[in-house]
């Protein structure tokens, strides 16, 4: 198949993203489902994280901004286990993660998806087998079942009809929509979203967010989101925080953003951060 073929094929705009965002509704937030006090981190004498107190509930989509190199990703590694702090105290849906054995930890994980900034897909495998690796590693579903989700999962990001191809066959904002299908397979209570639009056009940036909201509305799940782009990310968020010299510099909603008077806020949500960069989507 020739990548013409496939992109007129199966790369059609996203037809159930095209009025945009599903509409935020009133919340009744449940319990925490994160929380972190006095998180530390340096590497050397580079100090990136220097006490963070941050927690959040089930339910609600948080947006983590700030100028490149303040530790946003850093941040998200620690609360997610793949990065241990130098200090502080790190909960997840009710679990010491820094206090937690490894099969304690392994089944923190089935209840956590993650969205990597590069991919992250095994190179190796189809799509499909890309999106059932999460569910395969937990050994309690038979392959039909895993294969019925799959196809669900991917049908939900609007691409059923890639599950037989290779990721290389794949532009950048499908393979950031596939990535999204597998962090989705178990239906996890907590997502990480690790910049899950760079590298992207805008066009394809709000369409990704706007995925994100949806699927979130769908499974009420709770989902952290890194990311630069303050304008595209606003209709997936209900609040953030922006995290400057190692600690949150501001939390709130936009509304709070808009009315406050720190120049530093003003800047990035009035003009956002000016960190777009090209596309790799058609």
């Amino acid at each position: 198949m020739t990548h013409t073929g496939f992109r007129d094929t199966v790369a059609e705009p996203m037809p159930s993203l095209r009025e945009g965002p599903m509409p935020r509704a009133p919340k009744q937030l449940g319990e925490v489902v994160l929380r972190v006090r006095g998180l530390k981190k340096n590497f050397g004498d580079a100090v990136v994280l220097d006490g963070i107190d941050f927690e959040m509930r089930a339910g609600e989509v948080v947006g983590v901004i700030g100028p490149g190199g303040v530790g946003k990703s850093v941040f998200v590694k620690i609360c997610c286990g793949l990065m241990e702090p130098d200090e502080g105290h790190v909960e997840v849906l009710g679990t010491d993660l820094l206090a937690s054995d490894q099969k304690t930890k392994q089944r923190l994980r089935e209840r956590v998806g993650l969205v990597f900034q590069n991919y992250a897909l095994f190179d190796f495998m189809t799509v499909g087998e890309n999106v059932a690796f999460p569910m395969v590693q937990r050994g309690l579903a038979k392959a039909d079942e895993i294969q019925v989700k799959v196809q669900e999962r991917l049908a939900e990001v609007d691409l059923p009809n890639v599950r037989h191809l290779m990721p290389n066959e794949l532009s950048g904002g499908m393979k950031k929509r596939v990535g999204l299908a597998r962090a989705n397979i178990n239906d996890p209570e907590l997502i990480f979203f690790d910049d899950p639009t760079a590298g992207l056009d805008p066009v394809t940036s709000s369409k990704i967010f706007n995925l994100i909201r949806r699927t979130q509305a769908h499974r009420n799940s709770t989902c952290l989101v890194i990311s630069h782009d303050i304008d595209r990310m606003r209709p997936a968020c209900d609040r953030y925080i922006l995290l400057l010299n190692g600690l949150v510099h501001f939390r709130g909603t936009e509304a709070d953003a808009m009315h406050s008077q720190d120049p530093i806020v003003k800047e990035f949500f009035r003009k956002g951060d000016g960190s777009k960069k090209p596309s790799d989507e058609r």
